[in-house]
């Protein structure tokens, strides 16, 4: 009989929506996502950890996780940059996540470049296919992924909130195309 992993979930109240936290007993990130993406986020819990091999429980700021990301929302950037995360899923996803955490801040980089970051140019799709499995939102930052032409490319958690991320950061060279992405909601 395997262990089951105790999980500690919490929700933060962030400036583009409720933000959902996961983490493990020794303190790494092992999930965030948003509110309304509740079941993709359960759904990619079971698939990584099986369906009976974890328990969620709520937890308010576990290991400090929520506080840290709340100083992330509130305009300190580099708090996300040292926060313990623990990923299940393949070598090559890890791969491509780690490269993601390389990422500056306030920089972005196209699929290609993440590609050839990782000694795969040949991969663009398949680290696209990574990108976007990233179960770790916002601290392995796929919103820092744009288009090879500069645009906005597809966000697990929403263009609105890519944009909005990418703002926060400071992208400067995505600007224009930002504003296209500007919610009342959000803003």
């Amino acid at each position: 009989m395997s262990q089951i992993m105790h999980l500690s979930l919490d929700r933060l109240a962030t400036p583009i929506g409720e933000m959902l936290l996961v983490a493990d007993e020794e303190g790494s990130l092992r999930a965030i996502d948003w509110s309304d993406y509740e079941a993709r986020m359960h759904r990619l819990l079971r698939l990584h950890y099986g369906q009976d091999g974890f328990r969620l429980e709520p937890v308010r700021n576990p290991h400090g996780l929520s506080e840290t990301m709340a100083r992330y929302f509130a305009g300190e950037l580099s708090v996300i940059d040292t926060l313990p995360v623990k990923t299940a899923g393949t070598s090559f996803q890890r791969e491509v996540w780690r490269a993601l955490r390389a990422i500056e801040c306030g920089k972005t980089i196209s699929y290609a470049e993440l590609a050839k970051r990782i000694g795969r140019s040949n991969t663009v799709r398949a680290v696209g296919t990574a990108n976007g499995a990233n179960p770790i939102g916002v601290v392995v930052p796929c919103h820092r992924v744009i288009g090879a032409n500069g645009s906005l490319t597809g966000y697990g958690g929403g263009m609105e909130r890519k944009a909005w991320l990418l703002r926060h950061e400071g992208c400067a060279q995505v600007s224009e195309t930002l504003s296209l992405f500007t919610s009342p909601v959000l803003s």
